[in-house]
């Protein structure tokens, strides 16, 4: 996190003795935390460690500073643009005296050639208040998003060709339609007592394959105005007809 010198007057030159002690092991602290870090994380990943009492040379410990282009000795405005740090801490010395740390979580900043980074600072104060120390992280995620770019372009679905499967009609309703369109075809006006006209309407539901289906038989039955078995005999009527029926000379159906 870059960061700017703080003007902020000691009471007398003895509060400067009373808290280098205490700035001095946080900063030792801070850079074992940033060694313990700096081994696990990856090269994309910088971690860096600010003395911000002397601005000019704030950079005390770094781990992976090609991100940012920084090294050891560097000043801490050297930093990503955009940096929330600033205005954050700056706020909070004028502010706010109590020394509890101040954390600014993941947010965005940008490297100076452009780069995307997400970021984090912690600002440490001493007894009086005063800001001495930062640790921050800055996270090249660039190539995570020309990446992500690639992969939602690979994944895109094309437009589907495919054709709509129709879902699987009721069968109750595909043995009623099958079975008023067999008695609409029924030529005799009187159908209760056609014969020859329901032997055609059975035949024309046993093509459509209505009696394959439990409870076809039953169905054709009450809607002929007949039982079951006479159902059973038109069948055995229709599979003679067509045994006998190539036999026959200029017989036709």
């Amino acid at each position: 996190m870059p960061y700017t010198n703080m003007d902020v007057p000691m009471n007398d030159a003895r509060s400067d003795t009373d808290t280098t002690e205490e700035r001095q092991l946080v900063l030792t602290t801070l850079k074992a935390a940033l060694a313990a870090m700096g081994s696990v994380v990856g090269r994309n990943t910088e971690i860096i460690l600010h003395d911000l009492t002397q601005p000019e040379r704030s950079v005390i410990d770094i781990v992976n500073g090609h991100v940012s282009g920084r090294s050891v000795g560097s000043p801490v405005l050297g930093g990503p643009q955009q940096d929330k740090g600033f205005a954050a801490v700056m706020r909070t010395a004028e502010t706010d005296v109590d020394c509890e740390p101040v954390v600014i979580p993941n947010y965005p900043t940008t490297a100076a050639d452009g780069r995307t980074l997400r970021s984090a600072t912690a600002v440490f104060r001493d007894k009086t208040g005063q800001p001495f120390a930062s640790l921050c992280i800055n996270t090249d995620i660039s190539g995570l998003l020309t990446a992500q770019a690639c992969l939602e372009q690979l994944l895109a679905a094309p437009p589907s060709t495919a054709e709509k499967v129709s879902e699987p009609a009721d069968m109750e309703l595909l043995m009623a339609e099958i079975i008023q369109n067999s008695l609409a075809r029924m030529n005799s006006p009187n159908r209760a007592q056609n014969k020859k006209a329901k032997l055609e309407a059975v035949r024309q539901m046993q093509e459509r394959g209505i009696f394959i289906v439990k409870g076809g038989i039953e169905k054709a039955a009450a809607a002929l105005g007949v039982t079951r078995y006479t159902i059973y005999n038109y069948l055995d009527e229709i599979r003679q007809h067509s045994v006998n029926e190539p036999s026959t000379a200029g017989s036709s159906r």
